[in-house]
């Protein structure tokens, strides 16, 4: 059943590439052109090609029955087919026949067929063809009567008969008519077929815009077409029937320079037509696809199709280079100018793949490196796909810095390639982070800060080359040729590139600032103080050799408060609002341990009713989950431990935590 079906798939887009071919024929086609070519050749005299808008009208037909073929359900097509194949074989059978006659005309020979070898020999071939083609017509049609597809055979029989060879001539006539006849009446009796096919189909879409709506029927046309594989298929047929027919006229080698010139031209060449042009989108969408799943399956293996993301369908590839075209005019250019455009088109392209590659790789790497994952292999890939992010889109910018002069609209894309190249650098600077925070086998004091130097660093220099960009774009509009889309351009990217970006910037100072006041400002935990609490820090599960106290008593280490605090301004365990020791009300002794927090040995005093109902209306009841310590302090919820992260290493590794188990002890990176 399975086979049955993709072969049902492999039809229902294999017959309705010609539909497009014709669309793109009847594009190219110009009428008032042929028919001056017409009228300068032999043909002039004519009737058929007499009349200029007889040739209009059948222009309009071919678009129409391109458009019936689109359209028609698979068993009509398929049908349809088989009705062309089989006239096909009819008129080959008719050929056959008239070889036949034509070649015994010209031998002169009337005697017995069998007397002449010759003649034996052509009367032989003529009639196993004359069967081959019957036998299959019959096979088609899927009838019995093979006589309906015998006419072609009476001139063979005639010859059998020793009818003289003049009347031979007409009996080929004859059949030949006999056989016009048989189609004509096998059309008349489907005249009907094609207005109750449109009837009926009219009948249904109706019903679906009145149930469902217009949207809902053009998705359902989109999935029964399957246009994006219908318009890639034939563009691909288009591009290697290009290639063929170049190769097909040249007996010389092709240079290396010369592959890549014709890698152009013939894409150029195949993307002249609106309906080429979105076979070459749906095309690059693809391969996009194609690119992003073999990444992912590079890092993940078969674990990267368990948590898909939507996000990388290779569409945003398609969009950018359709966008493109219809923005510079590209099927309206010249072939040459065309393969040049489309040189800078593919480029934008292979960079915005690079970038959906890096939004796949980052997460991954960096929680691969926070991790505790010793296989080789797996580390081997995800710094070698990192290497590759670093390298290539560097080596792109150079390649197309030497082929072309540089100006505003090209330091756009190239800054595009320096930007992916930085923010690979930053991913495996923090991955070399954590993994020699690893070989340590202990936690560093200090690692959240020299993460955020890392990030603070790179994002800093991403911030330098968007001014860059502005600023030659601003000197370029001022002194330069101005143009509206050129000062459009300049506002989205001053706006989205460099005020943004400051903007955030900004803001994440501002936090870790208030965070390390607070820290500051928060009384540190005593040796007796620490040796009576006797229990781990609730945010990173590790041991507290020294730790603050919140000024709702609770012990944590001062790294992982603050890396808590970029979150939010509440404590992680009863969620109070942390105010500095100058603003709060009251401050625990340091000679004494906490009030709420028991020492070793001790046992908390259990909540009457009332209490823990005034508890729950202030918000501040405590986490039912207990620390693994015999002192039942309790702990904070795994969801409040997961949201420590730091601001700018939590953007990369949020969307991981479904796939990389973190331990606890990297919890707070």
């Amino acid at each position: 059943m399975a086979v049955k079906d993709r072969v049902e798939a492999v039809l229902n887009v294999g017959l309705r590439v010609p539909s497009i071919m014709l669309l793109d024929v009847l594009y190219r086609w110009d009428v008032s052109s042929f028919f001056q070519k017409i009228q300068r050749s032999s043909l002039s005299n004519n009737p058929l090609f007499q009349y200029k808008y007889l040739a209009l009208y059948l222009h309009y037909v071919g678009y129409i029955l391109s458009l019936v073929l689109l359209t028609l359900p698979r068993q009509h097509l398929v049908k349809l087919y088989l009705y062309v194949l089989t006239a096909l074989l009819l008129f080959a059978g008719h050929q056959v026949s008239r070889d036949y006659v034509r070649s015994e005309l010209e031998s002169g020979y009337e005697g017995p067929v069998y007397l002449e070898p010759l003649s034996m020999n052509r009367f032989t071939t003529a009639l196993i063809g004359q069967l081959v083609v019957c036998t299959l017509c019959s096979c088609v049609m899927q009838t019995k009567r093979i006589w309906l597809f015998s006419a072609h055979l009476l001139p063979l029989v005639a010859r059998l008969c020793l009818v003289p060879l003049e009347s031979i001539v007409f009996i080929n006539k004859f059949s030949t008519i006999f056989t016009g006849l048989e189609v004509i009446y096998f059309l008349a009796s489907n005249l009907l077929v094609p207005y109750n096919l449109a009837k009926t189909a009219y009948r249904e879409l109706a019903q679906v815009v009145e149930v469902y709506g217009l949207l809902a029927l053009g998705m359902s046309l989109w999935n029964q077409l399957v246009l994006p594989v219908l318009f890639m298929c034939f563009w691909l047929l288009l591009f290697a029937l290009q290639i063929y027919s170049y190769f097909s006229t040249r007996d010389q080698p092709t240079s290396r320079e010369r592959l890549l010139f014709l890698f152009l031209t013939s894409i150029a060449e195949c993307c002249s037509t609106p309906y080429s042009l979105l076979g070459l989108v749906f095309t690059v969408s693809f391969i996009a696809l194609g690119v992003l799943t073999l990444c992912k399956f590079y890092l993940q293996g078969y674990r990267a199709f368990m948590n898909d993301n939507t996000m990388h369908r290779g569409m945003t590839e398609g969009i950018t280079l359709l966008i493109l075209a219809v923005q510079t005019g590209l099927i309206e250019l010249q072939v040459i100018h065309r393969a040049f455009l489309l040189s800078i088109i593919l480029f934008i392209v292979v960079a915005s793949i690079l970038q959906s590659m890096l939004e796949i790789a980052d997460p991954i790497v960096l929680a691969l490196g926070a991790s505790r994952d010793k296989s080789l292999w797996k580390h081997f890939r995800a710094v070698s796909l990192c290497l590759f992010l670093l390298i290539f889109p560097a080596y792109m910018a150079y390649m197309i810095c030497q082929f072309f002069h540089m100006d505003f609209w090209l330091l756009i894309i190239i800054s595009s390639s320096i930007l992916t190249s930085l923010q690979v650098l930053g991913t495996l600077l923090i991955y070399i982070l954590f993994m020699v925070e690893e070989f340590r086998k202990a936690p560093v004091e200090n690692m959240d800060e020299v993460i955020y130097c890392v990030n603070g660093t790179y994002r800093l220099l991403e911030f330098l080359v968007a001014v860059c960009v502005v600023c030659y774009g601003v000197s370029e509009t001022v002194f330069g040729e101005w143009s509206v889309m050129g000062s459009t351009i300049i506002l989205v990217h001053s706006y989205y590139n460099v005020w943004l970006r400051a903007q955030l910037g900004w803001q994440s100072f501002l936090l870790r600032r208030d965070a390390v006041n607070k820290i500051k400002s928060l009384p540190t935990a005593s040796n007796t103080q620490l040796e009576q609490y006797n229990d781990i820090c609730a945010i990173c599960y590790q041991d507290m050799n020294n730790a603050v106290i919140t000024p709702c008593s609770h012990f944590f280490h001062a790294g992982c408060l603050k890396k808590w605090l970029y979150v939010q301004e509440t404590c992680p365990l009863c969620h109070s609002q942390l105010k500095s020791q100058s603003t709060a009300t009251g401050v625990p002794n340091q000679d004494t341990p906490a009030a709420n927090q028991n020492p070793a040995g001790q046992e908390e005093a259990p909540l009457n009713k009332e209490q823990k109902d005034d508890r729950k209306e202030d918000g501040t009841e405590l986490s039912e989950e207990t620390s693994p310590s015999s002192s039942g302090v309790p702990l904070s919820s795994p969801s409040s431990a997961s949201s420590s992260f730091s601001p700018l290493v939590t953007d990369s590794l949020h969307n991981q935590s479904s796939t990389v188990d973190l331990p606890s002890s990297y919890v707070c990176w």
